[in-house]
């Protein structure tokens, strides 16, 4: 009889959080009943004590894996349990009815509602994202943030294996961004989607979609994606798009990775942004060095004090902001300094793009622009302006949008190894990875007198923090030393 408390109860807190109404409870029962392949149903079926929708999944889960329902390879699993949760989440148009309802009276009130939705729809993966270790440190710089990316699931090896094997040639959806993802059941080797909805948005008289992260690193980490599927690109289009968007959003921010390999995000394939209800620590950096464009009076510009090359500029006008930008944007393509190792183009190609970040501040429109170069030598040949190979053994990815804000996305192994080197500084073990065993000799000598049980989890946590602080660094196109930033005002007076 548990699975039809199970359902009673899923039932029951789908009602209490307004996803579906009472009108709707037998329809959904019968719903999810032909899926979990149940002929009958009880009567005076009572709720079971379960804390979270997310909770009374898994345990649905394990019931239509253990009675031959589905599968058991996590690929099974997930898909199941999207197609349960598309029962229980209003089609399309009725969530855009109700966001825009909502947003007619206040545009965080809209946000709230279909943030809460893809939570308690289980789109957002709030279990998952719970074990991810986040904490905050000091620097100089202010507070930034880490976290230790353990929501995302290792695949099963039979999974890849199978992927290997049923390896199909499909285009459909074209990435994972698209908008034919909405509602898509998933397949092997494409991610389940049958919980997923979109707003939909104009920006710059076009289409846009709204949606959250599946994994969010922040609070409300949304993403703003074209209808059309085409290659990302920073342009004038693209600031006036953010500065729209937070104009209509003003409690968000929203930026863009920049749009060339090494310095660019993830998927460069589809034209879309990232923003949410958050402010990072480059949000809350100081302003160093003013200056003012000629042909742009009314724009106000200063360097930011950030490990990164970042230009802020403010405007009440958000076109006359966007020409600005623009025009920096422009230059900066163009623009070398050898004494600084920067240099526009090898050949043909262009190695100068900007990360820019929009946000309403004290009724103005104001725009991070980050200066980014992707070049490399043989010195580094991931990248000149990149994390250098002192710091890969914590990070060795691209640096890409979120962590040019302050937030550190570091990789899962580095939960256990962090583990070693704790025991290698009180002495409990002799060894380590061998990446890490020259920070781990240099914090034995440097934390000598301080190394304890007490202590050791601060130390780490705060030396973590410094190594990021490096990675941001390392990726700076104007260096913070004195050669550095004489080129960084160099550049700046060139406007």
């Amino acid at each position: 009889m548990e699975i039809y408390s199970l359902i009673q109860t899923l039932l029951c807190k789908s009602i209490e959080f307004e996803m579906i109404e009472r009108e709707d409870e037998i329809y959904a029962r019968n719903q999810i009943m032909s899926l979990l392949q149940l002929v009958a149903f009880p009567e005076d079926i009572g709720e079971k004590s379960v804390s979270s929708i997310p909770d009374v999944l898994e345990e649905i889960i394990s019931y239509a894996s253990e009675h031959g329902v589905i599968g058991t390879l996590d690929v099974e699993k997930e898909i199941f349990s999207n197609k349960l949760m598309n029962v229980l989440i209003q089609r399309p148009s009725d969530v855009n009815r109700r966001f825009f309802h909502n947003y007619e009276k206040d545009p965080k009130l809209a946000t709230d509602y279909f943030y809460q939705l893809s939570q308690n729809g289980n789109y957002i993966q709030t279990k998952s994202i719970a074990k991810n270790i986040s904490y905050k440190t000091d620097t100089p710089f202010g507070e930034l943030d880490i976290t230790i990316n353990l929501s995302k699931p290792e695949k099963d090896p039979k999974q890849i294996a199978l992927e290997k094997e049923k390896k199909q040639d499909v285009q459909y959806p074209k990435c994972l961004l698209c908008e034919e993802n909405e509602g898509y059941v998933g397949r092997i080797g494409h991610p389940a989607r049958s919980n997923h909805r979109m707003i939909r948005l104009q920006l710059e008289n076009e289409l846009w979609h709204l949606q959250y992260s599946p994994y969010v690193y922040y609070n409300e980490h949304c993403i703003v994606l074209s209808k059309e599927h085409r290659d990302m690109k920073i342009s004038r289009k693209a600031f006036q798009r953010l500065l729209e968007f937070v104009e209509k959003f003003p409690h968000y921010f929203v930026g863009s990775n920049a749009d060339l390999p090494i310095v660019g995000g993830s998927i460069l394939t589809h034209d879309h942004y990232q923003g949410g209800n958050y402010e990072f620590a480059m949000a809350r950096a100081s302003e160093e060095y003013s200056f003012r464009m000629k042909d742009f009076s009314n724009v106000s510009a200063a360097t930011v004090k950030w490990p990164m090359s970042v230009i802020r500029l403010k405007a009440k006008d958000r076109e006359e902001l966007s020409k600005a930008a623009d025009y920096i944007l422009t230059e900066w393509k163009g623009y070398s300094d050898e004494r600084v190792e920067i240099l526009a183009f090898s050949g043909n190609t262009p190695h100068n793009t900007i990360t820019p970040i929009a946000r309403m501040r004290e009724g103005q429109f104001e725009l991070d622009l980050v200066l980014r170069n992707n070049r490399t030598n043989e010195k580094h040949p991931l990248g000149i302006f990149h994390p250098h190979n002192d710091v890969h053994h914590i990070k060795k990815e691209n640096i890409g949008l979120i962590e040019v804000m302050g937030l550190a996305v570091l990789p899962a192994r580095l939960k256990d190894e962090l583990e070693e080197v704790k025991a290698y500084l009180l002495s409990k073990t002799d060894t380590v990875k061998a990446y890490h065993s020259a920070w781990a000799d240099e914090l034995k000598s440097k934390y000598e007198m301080d190394l304890s049980v007490d202590t050791i989890e601060e130390i780490i946590r705060k030396e973590l923090g410094a190594k990021f602080q490096r990675v941001l660094e390392d990726a700076g196109v104007f260096k913070r030393d004195t050669a550095g930033q004489e080129g960084f005002r160099r550049f700046c007076e060139s406007l």
